[in-house]
């Protein structure tokens, strides 16, 4: 199988997230806000997680619409930067 070409590669964004309980909280506010099928488009996943912060990724077109989840979600989820590298979270 040949590899994709780099343009046809989804491109992603790089959020950094603080809040309390991320790991099951990101999830569930994504899911309630845009659904199964908005969550499987936003092509969401976990690059670093530590106590009160982590770092995911989303998909380019799909950033408005997690950060959006994220407002309407009752428990405080704060989006502190997103970038489209790891290297420009750092700083």
């Amino acid at each position: 199988m040949k590899p994709l070409k780099p343009s046809m590669r989804e491109n992603k964004r790089y959020l950094l997230v603080a809040g309390k309980n991320l790991r099951e909280n990101i999830e569930k506010a994504i899911f309630d806000f845009i659904g199964i099928l908005g969550m499987s488009k936003a092509g969401f996943g976990f690059v670093k997680t530590e106590k009160d912060s982590a770092i995911i990724y989303v998909n380019r077109e799909a950033v408005n619409e997690v950060r959006a989840s994220f407002a309407v979600f009752p428990e405080k989820i704060e989006v502190k930067k997103v970038s489209g590298t790891l290297r420009g979270l750092r700083g």
